[in-house]
């Protein structure tokens, strides 16, 4: 049950175990993704909104780290605290749908490589659906290989994947620098019609980053020092995303410098490892690497689904995350366009997480000053009940809060300078704290 705090002896998870953990969350398919696709930005403009929106955003990862450390419960079921006993399925479900899509994207991408090596293998179409279905096949008997011990399983995966994805990069940037020079990179310009808008990439990448922000407290709740919650959760998802978007960003302008054709539809790691010519055992590299990632995903996804069901355990959990996972990855083969997919999953992520994690780090450092009871989550009529099990503040802010994004991301003014992703959060943190004082006042 995952509203009952870790006891001493579950907190095993040492200094080197934080850090790999939030680099391998990173150091997958989707960061690579992310980079190809910010070359549209050009490459320093590109560089420079991946560490400064990824910085803020794991600022966020930490205060939720923190939390999960003194409290030793998983982040939705902190969430209790600031949404209500049953205003916390909000949340929940919002964590589920995010990390159960993560896990799709990763295992999609993987799958493509799977077709790429039958392709190379068998003869099959570069194209070929079945190629990829079977992918999809390969990666989710992976999956339930990652999950079979719960936590445990998912940390060894972490340990020995995050030497695969090093070996890797390595390997990528090599044959990078192979075919162009640094300075060609740094040159190289985005065609006028690809040219992606500042806003449009701040925001893009803070949805990407701040998706695991939601999944801190299910992995700091396992440590007994302080800094492993705070210090390597920072240090190592900005270590990951800002090293493997940099993979990305380059190989594909690398790609577009050599071809004299940029198609951000091109970006994945499985098409970018192909045009180098890496040969099958990159892209077998890439089909494992995607577990790294996935194994934070499914923890997340499966820790939500608890907080939803409590009666669950984590175990079972997993294992019908897996299965819904396995059931989204297939829509790309249905909408017809991947990057199309991801787009407008993006948009979702930002959308929802925003207000979410500003109303929890409202809560717990400027409302309830950093002093939550783990005692009394679950309990019907306890601390937090509020009002029939839901906390009008929390549930009205989220609600304005995807309002504003919906109406206002994508209006000029925003898309064009610092988008609209981080001004909604300090909107939703100022008046869920306003709300709270209004509503709850005796």
């Amino acid at each position: 049950m995952e509203l009952k705090p870790t006891t001493k002896a579950e907190r095993q998870t040492t200094t080197w175990d934080m850090f790999a953990t939030w680099v391998g969350a990173n150091a997958n398919n989707g960061t690579w993704f992310v980079g190809g696709v910010l070359a549209a930005c050009g490459f320093l403009t590109a560089m420079h909104v991946m560490v400064l929106s990824s910085a803020i955003s794991y600022v966020f990862l930490s205060l939720v780290g923190y939390i999960g450390y003194k409290t030793g419960v998983s982040t939705m079921g902190l969430s209790r605290a600031s949404f209500g006993e049953r205003g916390s399925y909000v949340p929940s479900v919002v964590n589920l749908t995010q990390f159960i899509g993560w896990t799709s994207v990763n295992t999609f991408i993987a799958a493509q490589s799977v077709a790429l090596i039958m392709t190379d293998l068998f003869g099959w179409g570069k194209d070929s659906q079945a190629g990829v279905i079977l992918g999809i096949v390969v990666m989710s008997v992976l999956h339930i290989l990652s999950i079979a011990s719960g936590e445990k399983s998912i940390r060894l995966i972490e340990r020995i994947g995050i030497v695969l994805v090093m070996i890797f990069v390595i390997w990528e940037s090599v044959a990078v620098f192979k075919t162009v020079s640094m300075h060609q990179i740094i040159d190289w310009q985005v065609p006028a019609k690809s040219k992606m808008a500042l806003g449009s990439a701040i925001d893009y990448v803070a949805a990407f980053n701040l998706a695991w922000v939601t999944a801190g407290a299910d992995f700091t709740r396992y440590t007994k020092k302080r800094h492993n919650s705070t210090v390597m959760p920072f240090l190592g998802a900005l270590t990951g995303v800002v090293w493997f978007a940099f993979i990305g960003l380059i190989s594909t302008i690398s790609i577009a410098i050599t071809s004299g054709v940029y198609d951000s539809a091109n970006s994945d790691p499985s098409t970018i490892a192909s045009k180098l010519g890496l040969g099958i055992v990159a892209l077998i590299v890439i089909v494992l690497t995607s577990m790294t990632a996935n194994a934070v995903n499914l923890l997340a996804a499966g820790s939500a689904l608890s907080n939803i069901q409590p009666k669950l355990s984590l175990k079972k959990s997993l294992w019908i995350v897996v299965w819904l996972a396995t059931l989204v990855t297939f829509i790309p083969l249905f909408i017809g366009s991947f990057l199309d997919t991801f787009e407008a999953f993006l948009d979702y992520v930002a959308m929802v997480l925003g207000p979410t994690i500003a109303i929890i780090c409202a809560d717990f450092y400027i409302k309830a000053k950093r002093n939550y009871d783990p005692n009394e989550f679950g309990k019907v009529n306890g601390k937090y009940w509020y009002k029939a099990g839901f906390n009008p503040s929390a549930i009205i802010t989220f609600i304005v809060g995807v309002c504003l994004f919906l109406l206002l991301s994508k209006q000029a003014i925003f898309v064009n300078s610092i988008g609209f992703t981080f001004i909604d959060m300090i909107i939703s943190a100022g008046l869920y704290l306003g709300l709270s004082k209004v509503l709850e006042r005796k």
